[in-house]
Parts: C-alpha cells; structure tokens; sequence
C-alpha cells in the first residue's frame, strides 16, 4: 500500500547521487522536545539594567531564554495537540467542542556539527496552532499570526556549531482562535532542520506547472535561487523532466551567477510530447527534477511532481478535466480526527481519502484553510481533485502574504483546481469586498494563472458591487433557491455550489429525540439554511451551469455542535462519524455518485426486539434501476429506484433477516442484508491494514466490534472495551464517534457507540510485532497481531538531554591589581564590562586579572547541583552571590565541578581569572549546570 510518500520521495531526494552528492539534507526535527501546558510569565522589567538587556538581541528571559531549565517539562514528540488530551468542561467554547485551550510552551535543543559551518541553516514549522513567538539562543526570531501557514526561518546567521547547543523555544497561544470549529493546540505539524549549500533553490522555489497550448503541452519551470555566501557564485542550473519509471524524458539547463545576499529568478521552457494525462482514475504524476551544480558537485537538488491536465469552468456546462465533462462530487472538511485530534499521522490521512474515494468523492474542499503538504500530494496520487482555501479575508501586508505563501507552497500541485480566498464574508455584498477580492485574485494570478480564483459567497450575491464580479468562479454557499436567478441574470459566469447540505446525522440511531441530543439518520433533518442531503444533489445534478457541490462535510468534526450545545461536543453534519465510520450519508452519496460498482445499502439495523410487529421505517440505498425487499425469505415490497430520494419501506418487524436485492434489466446486480443478533458474546477486532511500517511514524486506525455467538455483529452494543499493547508500539488514541460522548481520547479503554469504537495503534521504530489486546466484562477477549515491517526511518536531529547552558557573560577591564569578586556594578553602568561568551579565551594584554559575571535562575526544585567549566585556562576563583565557593590554583587547563546546593531563584556568578600577561586565559569551553 503507498503511505507516507511524500516522506519516501524526500529520501529519494537525500539520497539521489548523480556526478557528486547533494549538500543538501532535511532533518525532521519531531523528536526530542520538552512541552510544558501553562504560560511562564516573563519577569516585570523595571530598573535601567534589565530594561536595556530587554532591548538586546538574545536577551529573551524566563522559558525563551537559552539557559532556563526545563529539565521537569514533559518530554513528547511531534506532531502533538494538547487540547485533545484534555477533559471537557461546559464552561470552555461550545464552537471550540468545550475544550480548554490556553499557552503551551515548546522547547527544543540540538547541536551542529563544526562543519556545518558555512553552510544555508533554515528550521521549518508546518503549522502550529494557533499563534506562536519563536526565539532561537534567546534572539526573538518570529512571530507568526496563523495557525494552519507554515513558517521558514533562516537561522544561518544565529546558528552554534560543534559543542554549543542551540535552543528552540516555542510560546504557543491557543486562546488566539481564527475558526468556529476545533482548532486544536500546539505544534501539530511536522518540524524540520534544513541544510543547504550557500547557493541553493528556496523553498518553495520551484514552480513546474504544465500548460497545453493548442495541441502542444509546455511545462515553464521558475526556478528561485538564492546566495548567502560571501562571494558571488555561478552555478550551472539543469530541469529535466522524467516519467513514472523514472526515465527521462526532456532536459535543458542554464548558468547563472548569483550574487552575495541575493535573490535570483531563472526561467525555462520545456516541451513534453503526448504526456499521459493525470486523471482521477490515473492520476498519473511526472517528476521535474531541478539541479543546481557547481563542475562535478551537486550543490542543491529539488524534485518536484506534477501532473500534465487541463481544467476548464464554462458558464453552461459546468466542469471540464482534460476537456471531459465532470460533475464535482465533494466534500468540506476540517482536518480533525478521533483520538488524535489535529495531530494527525500521514497514514489517517490516507485513510481518511480513501473513506471519501469509497463514498464517491471527486473532490476536496479545504475548509477553512491551507491544508498539510502531505495531504496535497496524497490527492495527487489519489487521483482527488482540491479547492485551496485561504483562511483569513484580509489585504493587509501580514494577511496577503499568507496568501501569496498558501499559493507559492501549493501551486505544483495537479489536485489543485480552485483557489478559495475567503468563505462566507460579511463584507461580500460591498463594494469594500469587491475591491479586496479584486486583489487578492491579482495577487493569486501573479503566482499562478493556471486556476481559477473563487470565494464561497453565502449572501450579496445580487447586490449592485459584490464579490462575485471579481472572481472567476461564483462559489454558492446554501444558495439553492438561487442557482437559477443567477445564472439566468449572469449568464457569462462560471458556478459551482462551495458549500451545500448541513443536514443532521447520528450515526447508528433511528429515532430522533433531541431531549438527549439524538437526530435519526434517515436524512429527516436539516439545518434552517441547509438542505437534506437527497434534495441538494438533485439541485446540482440536474443543472448543468453548476460545476458541482461540495457536501459539508465529509466527516464529523469537534466543536460546533449545531442544532444542540452541551452535552454534545461535536457536529452532527458528517456522512461519516469522527471515527470515519459511515452514516446514512455516506450510502446515499456511494448511490447518487458511484455509477462503475454496484451499491446497495439498508437503513436501520435489524435489532428491535422492543418492536415486535410495529412498523419499521426501512431505506435502501441503491444504483440499480428496480429492488425488492425480502423478510426472513419472503418478498414484501418492490420499487423502482428513485435515484435522488432513495427507497422508502415501512416493514412490521419480526425477528430474523431483512435483504435488499438490486436489478438492472431485469438481472440481480446487488444484495446487502441485516439480521437480528443475539447478546454480545465476543469482542473482535478488525485492522485497516495487514501491517504496519515500524518507522515510528506510520498509524492505524482499528475498528472494534462485538459479536453473538452466531458470529454476528451487534449494532446495539454500547459495551466498555479495554485495550493493552504487548510489544513496542503504542495506542494514540480512541473514539467512537457519539457526538454526545465525554470519554477521554488519549486513553487505552473506550466504550462502543451502536456497536462500533476505533483505537489507533502506532508501531515504535525497529520492532517486527505489536499485539493489540481487547477485552470487555463477561466477554470474550480478542487478541491482534499486527505484523510490523521494517522501514527507512526519516533521518532525524539528534536528540540531546536538556542542557542549561550559561552563555552570555561580561568581562571587567583587565587589571595589575587583584579586583574585588563581590563589587557590584551600577545600575547605569553598561561600558565598563564587556558582554562575551563562554567557549571564548580571552588575552590579558592589560593586566593579569579580569572579572567574568553572569546572572542565572533556577526553577527545577533541585538540590543538588554542580557548575561545570569545561577547559578552563587560568587560577581562577568562583564566587556564587558574593560566597567564594571554589578555587582553581593552576594555569593549565581544565574542566572544573563545582557542586553547590541551589534553590529556585536568581544568582550571580563571578569567575576571578588570574594569568600571566599576553597569556590567552578564561572560560576555554561550554559552562553548564547539571
């Protein structure tokens, strides 16, 4: 099964050697960083000193200071929500699904070796909800104002090599919110360290899109280059173009001399001849293969996918890919999942597509935001279509660079068929909104001018000045009622519905009751501005001006729990549960869509035992022309399919077996049943997969039932199962989709909801087994052997133990004469010491003493701790807030202990250095307290 490719397609890149290697690396930077649940208020400033080292680069205090402790926090790894971890409470934000959300600080230290010296350092954050401060060695370094943009930092300039560590902290406000819908907390993408020659492509620096002009398909490859060297450099630039199986197929190349500091854009032009078409049912993906050479030496290579398709919206017709009419089958979706909440593993995406493949779904609505990279290139080679969405409608420099980055990040992509620039504006209907829109598209198009640009529009559609005379295709949100006076009052623009349904489903229940929160999921109930999930297809299906509909929403999702509040925590709009279980939803999408396969669906289970010979509201779901409906053998009804309103029976209920049989010209095509079960009797288990990778990456989701003796399932049971991994893997996270539910999700026990729960299992790194053991009272238990192959492990930084590095010193004028340790400095006095660094000796040219002073906290609640000078060159004496704890009576060097009993506050450290005169002496090496 193809998982985590573009995590494959990234060590193909490392890897890939042609006349010299590549000086490039990526690093995932996930593992090893300390997470503390809680803001660390920075101290008051008061006083001239400390108000002037506030002003200073690295003088960042309290947890984004370089040498604070965080030897306590709790050591986790990426990606990571910590709003899913959490309880709910009726008080937190009904939109939010009652979780609390708050601060959460994030640390991180790494080292780099002595020869990466020189080169291109860049760290990468994927997204970090919701608003983030970043500080590395102390220095201020981002502010970054949106939880689903990623974040490029250029820390060249600021980077230590060799022993020095370097510190990443990372203050995360989550009470910053930018959605009515469950945004999770904390750094919930991935993270990466990037190492570049001087000269190398930017990210995001290739653009390869292919475009067909006339009967000739072109690809115009950008190509971004940048120099932070201290020369200027020339390099030999070289695109090729290769296919599936890797060969070759066109290549071109080009020199360039880019100078020091500078930024270079080259362009080329290759011509690819009868390209196989991505399509959806082969999407079919070419690599551009981009090389920055310097003689035989690859400097930097970048390889990108693309796809060779044409898109095209008519105002009549509706949508065209590759010039064939096609009907945009879509869903809206937030990124949520059961368990795991935004943080969310590679392969549940994947599973989470598939679920919509097999519901019928031809494309994505990102809603209301940027999704992960690695969720693009899985509909690349999915083969489903995506509208982008950018998430804040705003023209100020912060907000439009967002958008030029969601284009600049997103545009390689052959998924992509719309960009979304806002949804469901209040100012859509002004001419204020217009004016933004108009340049908003401009600035897309600037980038990109292959897609066209829409805006989900819920109102002002009729407006004098509105939104939709600035967008190339009118985005209808719960606009059924207009569909026709629009296209007939504008009959030149292009119209798709970008938002449709909002029609109510619990999964498994069959009997509304909203005194407990309960809606039936025979599709009876609608939002007041919505649509049952029959009547708005039909809409869509029978006009041919509208490309499509995208159905809100493919899945259940936390927070906005419409139509009810607390109890519930999740929504109710899902063709499937949080879990990806189906609805009744999703059966009648697979018949309305699906026309290659057979579909035949029955709605309600066949468990009534409370019922007996009361009439039972029966639907089948099905493609087929005509069905009949059997009980226990015999026929009770007949119809002619209604291929929008699907069947509808009314069937008195006996015990035993309901079938549906399906016919197309008089021939069965399809059969689907459901038969009264007994008692539960044994817990089962049923993985997605047969295994798992053991890259400490890959998860699965697993779905647990339980069953009669008989061997049946029981679609009623609600039973409490407890979970235990036996091996090296771990459980991430349960659900069970009940919108109503309060059970923790970061546990290893959940109960069933009508007769299913899920528990994601993830393999650790170098293990070949995990055994997933499930067990409930008076059941019995059921045993998974999950076999775990071995895989390439993303290459990681190495993880370090948290060091408390003392850094930032000052130095007092040399003197002939022995200077007094305890003397204090006057609060305005900030000349007459000097700041240096440890790992730094210094030349005593003036005299043969100097003072070395330095302040630190501590807030471990240690006792015992020692100071540890490594290589220290000089007599020296060490006093701790003005005590002489220790004393060094030889020059040579050394690495010093010096065990003192610490209690959570602020110190001053001085260090007396004594030496000879034009003698090098003083801190040699890294302080630090263990």
């Amino acid at each position: 099964m193809k998982r985590n490719l573009f995590l494959l397609l990234l060590l193909l890149i490392l890897s890939w050697k042609g006349e010299g290697q590549t000086t490039s690396e990526k690093l995932s930077l996930d593992k090893g960083w300390k997470f503390f649940k809680g803001d660390i208020p920075f101290p008051i400033v008061k006083g001239h000193r400390e108000s002037y080292n506030n002003a200073k680069a690295a003088g960042a205090t309290a947890a984004a200071s370089a040498n604070f402790n965080d030897k306590t926090w709790q050591s986790i790894m990426l990606p990571h929500d910590w709003e899913v971890e959490g309880e709910f409470d009726k008080n937190e934000n009904v939109s939010q699904g009652y979780r609390k959300r708050g601060i959460g600080w994030y640390r991180r230290q790494f080292k780099l070796e002595a020869t990466d010296k020189g080169k291109h350092l860049e760290i990468q954050f994927d997204g970090i909800a919701t608003h983030a401060t970043i500080w590395l060695n102390g220095i201020l370094i981002h502010r970054n104002f949106c939880g689903y943009t990623s974040m490029y930092l250029d820390i060249t300039a600021l980077a230590k090599y060799g022993d020095e560590v370097n510190t990443l902290a990372v203050r995360v406000d989550a009470d910053a919110q930018e959605g009515w819908w469950y945004e999770g907390a904390g750094i919930y993408r991935h993270t990466w360290l990037l190492k570049r020659s001087p000269l190398h492509i930017v990210t995001d620096g290739v653009y390869a899109q292919p475009i067909k002009i006339e009967n000739t398909w072109k690809l115009p490859v950008e190509i971004t280059l940048e120099n932070s060297a201290t020369s200027t450099t020339k390099a030999n630039i070289e695109v090729s173009v290769l296919d599936a199986k890797g060969k070759t197929l066109v290549s071109q190349n080009t020199q360039n001399e880019i100078g020091i500091l500078k930024k270079e854009v080259l362009n080329l032009n290759l011509s690819v001849d009868n390209p196989t078409l991505w399509t959806l049912e082969n999407p079919y993906l070419y690599q551009v293969k981009t090389i920055v050479k310097q003689g035989d030496s690859i400097l930097d290579s970048v390889v990108t996918n693309c796809g060779f398709r044409t898109i095209r919206f008519d105002a009549d017709s509706g949508f065209f890919l590759n010039d064939k009419n096609i009907k945009i089958q879509g869903v809206c979706n937030h990124q949520d999942h059961a368990g795991v909440g935004v943080a969310v593993p590679e392969s549940i995406v994947e599973f989470r597509l598939r679920k919509l493949k097999e519901m019928g779904v031809n494309a994505y609505r990102c809603s209301h935001h940027p999704p992960s990279v690695e969720f693009l290139d899985l509909c690349d080679k999915m083969g489903i279509m995506v509208m982008d969405e950018n998430r804040n409608f705003n023209i100020s420099p912060e907000y439009m660079n967002q958008l030029r980055w969601m284009v600049r990040r997103d545009r390689n992509h052959p998924s992509i068929i719309l960009w979304s620039v806002f949804n469901e504006e209040p100012m859509q209907g002004s001419e204020q909104g217009y004016e933004m829109v108009r340049r908003m598209n401009a600035e897309v198009k600037s980038l990109d001018d292959t897609r066209p640009v829409t805006a989900a529009m819920n109102g002002g559609l009729f407006a004098f000045k509105n939104v939709s005379q600035a967008v190339d295709v009118v985005g209808f949100n719960y606009q059924m009622q207009s569909y026709d006076r629009f296209h007939k009052e504008n009959p030149t623009m292009k119209l798709t519905s970008s938002e449709d349904v909002s029609a109510f489903q619990v999964r498994g229940e069959y009997k509304t009751d909203k005194a407990k929160n309960i809606i039936d999921a025979y599709d009876s109930e609608k939002a007041i501005w919505g649509a049952t999930h029959r009547n708005a297809w039909k809409a869509i299906a029978e006009r041919p001006f509208l490309a499509g509909a995208f159905v809100w929403t493919g899945f259940d999702y936390r927070g906005e729990p419409s139509p009810f509040t607390w109890p519930s925590a999740s929504s109710f709009f899902g063709a499937m549960d949080l879990c990806g279980f189906p609805k009744t939803a999703f059966y009648i999408h697979q018949a309305q869509w699906i026309k290659d396969k057979p579909i035949i669906h029955i709605a309600p289970h066949w468990n009534w035992a409370d019922s007996v010979g009361k009439a039972i509201k029966v639907m089948v779901m099905s493609n087929a022309d005509s069905l009949k409906l059997l009980l226990n053998g015999k026929m009770i009804a007949g119809q002619k399919v209604d291929k929008y309103e699907m069947n509808t029976f009314s069937v008195p209920y006996q015990k035993g077996k309901l079938e549906a049989v399906g016919y197309k010209n008089g021939k069965e095509v399809s059969r689907t049943k459901v038969e009264t079960s007994d008692e539960p009797f044994a817990v089962q288990l049923i993985p997605d997969r047969s295994f798992l990778n053991g890259d400490g990456q890959d998860a699965m989701p697993i779905t647990v039932k339980v069953l009669d003796k008989k061997g049946r399932e029981v679609p009623t049971a609600q039973n409490l199962i407890q979970f235990t991994i036996k091996g090296s893997g771990k459980i991430i996270g349960v659900g069970n989709g009940n919108p109503n539910s309060h059970e923790l999700e970061k546990v290893n026990q959940r109960s069933l909801f009508n007769g299913l729960a899920q528990v994601i299992v993830q393999a650790d790194e170098d293990t070949n087994r995990i055994e997933l053991l499930a067990s409930a009272e008076s059941l019995k238990p059921f045993s998974l052997k999950i076999p775990v192959r071995k895989a390439t492990i993303i290459p990681f930084v190495k993880v370090i133990n948290s060091v408390v590095e003392l850094n930032e010193w000052h130095i007092s004028a040399f003197s002939d004469n022995k200077p007094n340790p305890t003397q204090e400095v006057a609060e305005n006095d900030m000349n007459s010491w000097l700041p240096t660094k440890s790992a730094q000796l210094q030349l005593f040219t003036e005299g043969k003493y100097a003072l070395l002073r330095t302040n630190f906290s501590l807030n471990d609640g240690s006792k015992e701790r020692k100071l540890v000078f490594k290589n220290l060159v000089g007599k020296a004496e060490f006093w701790l807030d003005n005590q002489l704890i220790f004393k060094k009576d030889h020059n040579e060097s050394t690495t010093i202990s010096v065990p003192f009993n610490g209690q959570n506050k602020s110190y001053k450290l001085v260090v007396l250095i004594e030496t000879e005169k034009n003698q090098r002496a003083g801190l040699g090496g890294l302080v630090t307290i263990e």
